[in-house]
């Protein structure tokens, strides 16, 4: 389904910036301030108005609620209308970054994304060691909600690309379109698309209480019915205003449209922040025909599940009948091991940043003798033994005389074992680099696959130490 690509480094922002105003729904003050984030943390929102300062992870799998805004809750705690602070940090490229709020839902500002973009130019950005993971579409992936009539599709594409179709059938709106080509044009294009409801929603919304928040300055209103005397009193009591009239394009005054498809582009930029909940960057192109936050986020939902599935099963294509770029008796010449020790036959692949090597196992290994009689499984502690021989391979090859350097184990974390691995089976390790390699020390990702599943996968820590 898709390519695993390592190009670009992460990023955060340099350092801490605060914005304040009042949620939409629950018109309560609320600070929220964006610090960085660690390499691989991703968007994480922390309560600190809660005991313990909980931290929610921004995440298509704790999402709970779509009806007036994208909601998740984890453990009890819950964060609202999540949606434009998101589209804010992946718009301006961020990759890392912790939400930190004294409320459950963020500040509305003025309806869209452009105050949060604006705090993050402030707060500057800043790249990071760790690699970004992409992941670009090779086949087309869509989800539609019947009852709507709602649709996303992503189809292949070399970047990130969001097209937005939105028709509500009414005169007022009708059917517009919005495109967002490159995520670099989204601050000047899409970021300051306002929030917008229909009269009737308002209606409905005041009568139940869940905009409290909510004033002209911060919702396109689109009158969508005649305004009685009624409603015009209850909108002048809501927004605290003494008049209020419709203008000659059909929405309530006090605002003028940043564009004429200001609807589509806010959809658009929803979207954006929706999607960020699949916690991984995507290479391809979304058109989404009529998206609503629920749409939104089951598409979110369903791209993180194949994703999952992809990052488990991405087993590298190789030819094993093609040449090798190592042999044994080359990989002997940079590695210390020995029989019946060393457990890497060739190398496929070696790059700056990864590896990819081989091992048939046979009968004839040493461990079956005891590891078990009668039913020979590999160890799983060699699995990984022979997986870090391999990004032994990768680290040793950053030195000119690879023969006068050991490598040795500092840490191994998120160990799992997948599969059994028994005589007959051919082991195909690749190891990525998660940081560059500073001083000696090599922080890789490592995964062996064996008849085209994964079998085992580590987080592996190593240096390098010059033999004397």
């Amino acid at each position: 389904m898709a390519i695993i690509k390592t190009e670009t480094k992460q990023k955060t922002i340099e350092k801490e910036v605060t914005l304040t105003g009042v949620g939409l729904h629950t018109g309560a003050n609320v600070k929220l301030v964006f610090k960085p984030g660690v390499e691989n943390s991703g968007f994480v929102f922390q309560r600190v108005d809660l005991e313990g300062e909980p931290k929610i992870e921004a995440d298509a799998n704790y999402v709970t609620s779509t009806q007036r805004g994208t909601c998740m809750e984890k453990n009890g705690v819950t964060i609202q209308t999540c949606e434009h602070v998101l589209a804010a940090l992946v718009g301006m490229d961020i990759d890392n970054a912790i939400i930190e709020l004294d409320a459950s839902e963020p500040p509305i500002m003025d309806g869209s994304s452009k105050f949060f973009v604006e705090a993050i130019e402030a707060a500057g950005l800043v790249e990071q060691e760790a690699f970004r993971e992409e992941y670009e579409i090779t086949q087309v992936v869509s989800y539609t909600d019947e009852e709507s009539g709602s649709e996303i599709i992503l189809m292949p594409s070399s970047s990130y690309q969001i097209t937005t179709m939105v028709d509500f059938g009414t005169k007022v709106l009708g059917t517009q379109n919005a495109t967002l080509n490159t995520l670099s044009d989204f601050k000047s294009d899409i970021a300051n698309a306002r929030t917008f409801s229909f009269l009737h929603e308002i209606e409905m919304l005041l009568e139940h209480g869940l905009i409290k928040g909510g004033d002209l300055n911060n919702a396109i209103v689109y009158v969508d019915k005649e305004l009685s005397p009624g409603t015009m009193d209850k909108l002048r009591v809501a927004f605290n205003k003494d008049n209020i009239a419709v203008k000659p394009n059909g929405i309530l005054d006090n605002l003028t449209l940043h564009y004429p498809n200001e609807a589509a582009r806010h959809k658009l930029l929803d979207v954006l922040g929706d999607l960020a909940l699949i916690g991984t960057r995507i290479r391809g192109k979304v058109i989404a025909n009529k998206p609503g936050h629920f749409v939104n986020t089951q598409f979110a939902k369903k791209m993180s599940k194949l994703i999952k599935n992809e990052r488990r099963n991405n087993v590298p294509q190789i030819d094993l009948n093609a040449t090798p770029i190592m042999d044994v008796n080359q990989i002997m010449d940079m590695l210390p091991h020995r029989q019946p020790f060393l457990l890497l036959d060739k190398v496929f692949e070696l790059s700056d940043s990864h590896v990819i090597g081989m091992k048939n196992v046979t009968m004839n290994e040493e461990f079956f003798k005891g590891h078990f009689p009668g039913a020979p499984v590999m160890p799983g502690v060699l699995i990984v033994e022979a997986m870090a021989q391999t990004g032994g391979i990768l680290v040793l090859s950053t030195v000119p005389d690879p023969e006068n350097y050991l490598t040795f184990f500092m840490k191994m974390d998120k160990v799992k074992f997948k599969q059994k691995v028994v005589p007959g089976d051919t082991l195909i390790f690749k190891c990525s680099l998660i940081t560059p390699i500073r001083r000696g020390i090599c922080h890789m990702q490592g995964y062996a696959y064996a008849n085209g599943k994964l079998c085992a996968e580590a987080e592996l820590m190593a240096q390098i130490s010059k033999v004397k």
